[in-house]
């Protein structure tokens, strides 16, 4: 009787343990993965509830201890950060590179080998998604409305929110380095849905209540500083001359403030406090008063209106001086529905807030996830192009790349073959997601792919026949799936790399 092979399973035992946490990551996130994938409830240690079908949340709550699990998590933290969209693609896609990876190191091709043909299947694949990925005219393009429809899930309403606020935002900004139009999306709970043509900040002003009335013509400054008079130390306030430096000191603040309404300034926006005497006299000049602001939004704010930040020191500066820092808008005014300071008509950059509203917190919070995801695939398709969705390309990459390892010599043809092998699991999980036998639906559209010479074939999920996604609206963004794949490329490769596992000691 034949024995079992106990020194294979010992010379593999730290890389089958990795590969095995890495399968149990993906199987939380896989089952989202397409049209009727279903979501992930994550339950806190006080009983806190939080339901949702977006792949970044869901890694990122999860309490995660394996240290090559940590790993995933990062592809889709790297996805999130650089994208936006594609987390649940990028996790499938690396978890199926290692599955198929491991397959090739156990049956005796060497780990080296291995990881270098899956690194050049990496590549050939990316070269071929973009050669055959399809340019966007500009925001006005149609098929805009339906990639943000597929990363929006299937909600027509944040599609169309989105849709509006890219045309607002126009093509240029949408591809501007460091712009991010997923954080331009707001959410509220008990509100309706809404695009404003500027700037919703989440900051209370002092007074709030006389704000509600809407101000024209207004200038802006910005403040990284407290709006306070320079201070002395406690021990120099008991002299008679610290005294007397002290009543300056206010004096001069007062001649600051006063300043503020030489110059037409209606609103002031700080990251520190500001002092009593600051907010009397804001509130009796109707000048609207923010206070520790996030620097986020302070950045926007003048991004927006034009305004250059200022320290306290610059109010000292002439006026003519003191112009330079300041910003425009059209018009202020302090929504107490939303709790939100509207400004709108920057002369600045052009920006749009997407306001997203529902029902309760829990609900608000997904639709919000939702919206930036669509946001993040729109102006991701807008810098780099759209390819066919739900599978087909990444199924028809994997027909070139099988037809590239027939003319590859060594063992890395077997990292091609593994790379070529994961390159079928999007399309075949969205079909297990749906209920189909996926085999059987992956040789279908693969057998329609070649009768047609085609990469847009893929499957419909309503009644499992292969259909045409192109044609059917179902599209994602080139960048996104490009992305993905060499984030996934890259963690499948450090994984199966490891081939022993050892506790670090304490500094301590």
């Amino acid at each position: 009787m034949k024995q079992p092979n106990h020194e294979g399973e010992e010379r593999h035992a730290a890389l089958l343990n990795n590969a095995a946490a890495i399968r149990a990551i993906c199987s939380a996130v896989e089952g989202t993965l397409g049209p009727k994938g279903l979501d992930t409830m994550l339950v806190g240690p006080s009983g806190d509830v939080l339901v949702t079908n977006d792949g970044a949340t869901i890694l990122e709550k999860m309490d995660v201890t394996h240290p090559a699990a940590r790993m995933l998590v990062q592809v889709a933290r790297s996805q999130q950060e650089q994208i936006g969209d594609g987390t649940t693609t990028a996790t499938v896609l690396a978890g199926a590179l290692v599955s198929e990876g491991v397959a090739q190191v156990t049956r005796g091709v060497p780990v080296a080998k291995v990881v270098q043909g899956i690194q050049e299947g990496v590549r050939f694949a990316a070269e071929r998604m973009h050669a055959r990925s399809r340019g966007v005219k500009g925001p006005d393009d149609p098929i805009l409305y339906q990639i943000a429809y597929v990363a929006g899930r299937e909600q027509s309403d944040i599609a169309e929110l989105v849709v509006e606020a890219a045309r607002k935002l126009g093509g240029g900004r949408l591809s501007e380095d460091g712009f991010r139009f997923a954080d331009l999306v707001s959410s509220h709970e008990r509100r309706h849905n809404e695009v404003w043509p500027g700037l919703l900040l989440e900051q209370k002003p002092y007074q709030a209540h006389q704000f509600e009335t809407e101000y024209a013509g207004c200038s802006v400054l910005v403040l990284y500083d407290a709006l306070e008079p320079d201070k002395l130390e406690e021990e120099a306030l008991v002299t008679e001359s610290g005294f007397q430096t002290f009543m300056k000191l206010k004096e001069r603040f007062a001649e600051h403030l006063r300043k503020l309404l030489a110059l037409n300034i209606r609103l002031v926006a700080t990251d520190r406090s500001a002092d009593p005497e600051a907010e009397q006299f804001c509130s009796d000049h109707g000048i609207m008063l923010l206070q520790r602001t996030p620097k986020r939004e302070l950045e926007r704010l003048c991004e927006f209106t034009g305004a250059k930040p200022a320290r306290r020191s610059a109010l000292g500066k002439p006026e003519d001086e003191l112009f330079s820092y300041i910003g425009r808008c059209a018009a202020l005014s302090y929504d107490g529905r939303i709790r939100r300071v509207r400004v709108s008509g920057g002369a600045g950059k052009p920006t749009a807030t997407v306001l997203v509203g529902a029902s309760t917190r829990e609900v608000v919070g997904e639709r919000a996830r939702i919206a930036k995801d669509a946001a993040a695939a729109v102006q991701a398709a807008i810098r780099g192009g759209y390819l066919p969705g739900g599978g087909s390309v990444e199924l028809a990459v994997a027909h070139e790349l099988e037809r590239y390892r027939e003319t590859a010599t060594g063992l890395e043809a077997f990292g091609l073959e593994a790379a070529a092998h994961a390159l079928r699991k999007p399309l075949a999980q969205i079909a297990l997601n749906a209920g189909f036998n996926p085999l059987e639906k992956v040789e279908a559209v693969k057998a329609a792919q070649l009768a047609e010479q085609s990469d847009c074939h893929g499957i419909d999920c309503d009644t499992g026949s292969v259909t045409d996604c192109l044609a059917a609206g179902v599209v994602d963004p080139a960048p996104v799936k490009m992305h993905a794949l060499r984030a996934a490329g890259e963690v499948a490769a450090a994984v199966l790399r490891i081939h022993t596992v050892i506790k670090m000691r304490s500094d301590e």
